[in-house]
């Protein structure tokens, strides 16, 4: 099975964006800064990264999975099948 996906160049303004405020974070607290605020940053950082994967993952699925399924190959389904099950074991840990 092929691991090459969709393209994910429209999200690297995203990125980016979310690099910003781990380095403005970074600044914070060499300046130490307000916990409060150095915390509400951290949250729109986690909010962001989840927002992200979120994007991703519908990618992963209207894309990858999607092909797998449409393939007709059983092989390819099975391990996309266990590939996201470990996935989403991952996201509840």
């Amino acid at each position: 099975m092929s691991k090459k996906g969709t393209s994910h160049s429209a999200h690297l303004p995203r990125i980016r964006r979310i690099e910003g405020q781990v380095r403005g974070v970074i600044k914070m607290i060499e300046e130490e800064r307000y916990c409060v605020d150095i915390l509400t940053q951290i949250k729109a950082i986690k909010s962001a990264l989840s927002s992200l994967e979120g994007k991703i993952i519908e990618e992963h699925l209207g894309h990858c999975v999607h092909q797998a399924f449409s393939n007709k190959n059983k092989k390819e389904s099975d391990e996309m099948i266990v590939e996201i099950k470990e996935l989403l074991r991952k996201t509840r840990n």
